[in-house]
């Protein structure tokens, strides 16, 4: 089990074993020490320096992962960017963050120089700057602690039972909060391993089970491996663990997982900003349709309630520090006393248990991916022909929410139109042509009348 004395996550990579594999048959812990040292040695040869940030669009690989442990090496801010994004959404990016380097594949893969020792850095120093798509604006750049990576690590560490003899199925991405710090850290914090994926593909998922111990996912990585039911019984009869989190996993998925395999998947709820809150229970009931306990040492409320259900605020050590150059949104969603406001609805059951029954406004989370609905209402209503749209989430077997889009007007081929505007994964699964939207006495669209009529839609 982890010990309580280990703060930082480097100091974890000098506690581990040297000869225990950090990477299965890839790397070990001796050699991630060594190849951090060296890795974060070209970044300073680049210029780069402790508070400098550094930007990241490369594809998933042990490098790009071992690119997050280099900048905490040198006390840099690691900023890493869903390799979806198209060059417009990057120039945002880039010109929000003004990141001191941009790595990319070709840049990673020369990215080496003399091993530089490791800087000793303050638990509060920013570690990492994820973007965030909130529900109004732009994307927000969520400023992230070495404290709350830590901390969160640490805490599920001991929370989940991990141990070093755990080897974690890591087949998420490392460009959010899910692959990079849940995963990672959780792994650095034990001295496990990770049998590290470079995507999720249910046949290479298969094959690597047998050989693991725990698996993180989202939604989507369980109903596709049930469409394989005999294959899961057989692959996951050593497991001890399976983790969903990121999107909404529907109550049906947990049962036939539980039927199929034996296994109750245990969900906890998080965001970019927090990291995790809350999480089932390792021993006890894993309720469908609950996302759990709070962490030890992090509290969580239910504010503003109407019969029992309210706006969700936390506080803890895995908090963000702030939005990156927006005092304004930083203000507003902080309470006295340390809370922040998730945006999250919510209510407590008998038991304490969480359960999250909706947003305060209307982001979407599809297959683990934050997506924002007004960047895509604005680019369809640019296109010719097209009076108004409005965009939701509806609920989806495999992806947790689905993007539908309710459109106003007439045009050839809305995808084919958003192409180059928008990564792909922001796209519409659906486009409904309607007469017109509903809207209440002051106007507004009625988002929620919209979500009931079409919620069927993928059924």
């Amino acid at each position: 089990m982890i010990k309580p004395s280990y703060t930082d996550p480097l100091d974890w990579i000098e506690a581990a074993d040297p000869t225990r594999f950090f990477l299965v048959n890839k790397m070990t812990y001796g050699d991630l020490r060594q190849n951090v040292a060296v890795m974060a040695g070209g970044l300073v040869a680049n210029g780069v320096g402790a508070g400098d940030r550094v930007a990241a669009q490369t594809e998933k690989s042990p490098e790009a992962l071992l690119l997050y442990l280099d900048c905490l090496w040198i006390g840099a801010i690691y900023m890493p960017l869903n390799t979806g994004y198209t060059a417009t959404e990057i120039a945002y990016f880039v010109a929000d963050a003004e990141p001191a380097f941009f790595v990319t594949d070709a840049v990673l893969a020369g990215l080496s120089g003399a091993a530089v020792a490791r800087a000793l850095a303050d638990p509060e120093a920013q570690a990492a700057m994820l973007y965030t798509s909130g529900t109004t604006g732009k994307p927000k750049g969520a400023m992230i602690p070495r404290r709350a990576l830590a901390s969160n690590g640490a805490t599920l560490a001991a929370l989940w039972h991990f141990t070093a003899d755990d080897v974690l199925l890591h087949a998420l991405p490392v460009y959010h909060v899910h692959g990079l710090f849940v995963a990672t850290n959780t792994v650095l914090a034990a001295g496990a391993s990770m049998a590290f994926l470079e995507k999720f593909d249910v046949d290479a998922v298969f094959t690597a089970m047998p050989a693991c111990s725990v698996m993180m996912g989202v939604p989507t990585f369980y109903t596709r491996l049930l469409q394989h039911p005999e294959r899961l019984t057989a692959a996951a009869r050593d497991m001890r663990l399976f983790v969903s989190g990121s999107a909404p996993l529907l109550a049906e998925t947990h049962a036939a997982f539980s039927a199929t395999t034996g296994h109750a998947i245990l969900e906890r709820y998080g965001m970019t900003e927090t990291q995790i809150n809350t999480s089932h229970p390792f021993e006890g009931p894993r309720l469908p349709g609950t996302v759990g306990l709070p962490l030890p040492g992090v509290d969580v409320r239910i504010t503003g309630a109407v019969e029992g259900i309210g706006s969700i605020e936390v506080r803890g050590p895995n908090l963000f520090t702030g939005y990156w150059r927006n005092p304004e949104k930083t203000a507003e969603d902080r309470r006295d006393g340390g809370w922040f406001v998730t945006g999250d609805l919510g209510r407590f059951d008998d038991d304490g248990h969480l359960q999250i029954v909706g947003r305060e406004k209307d982001l979407i989370i599809s297959g683990g991916l934050n997506i924002y609905p007004k960047e895509i209402e604005s680019a369809i209503n640019a296109l010719p022909g097209i009076l108004e749209s409005a965009v939701i989430g509806v609920p989806h077997a495999d992806f947790g929410e689905a993007v539908v889009a309710i459109v106003v007007g007439d045009h050839s081929d809305i995808l084919a139109a958003l192409e180059g505007k928008l990564a792909r994964f922001k796209w519409p699964k659906s486009i409904v042509f309607v007469p017109d939207l509903p809207r209440n006495a002051m106007g507004k669209v009625q988002k929620n009348l919209l979500r009931e009529q079409f919620s069927l839609a993928f059924d």
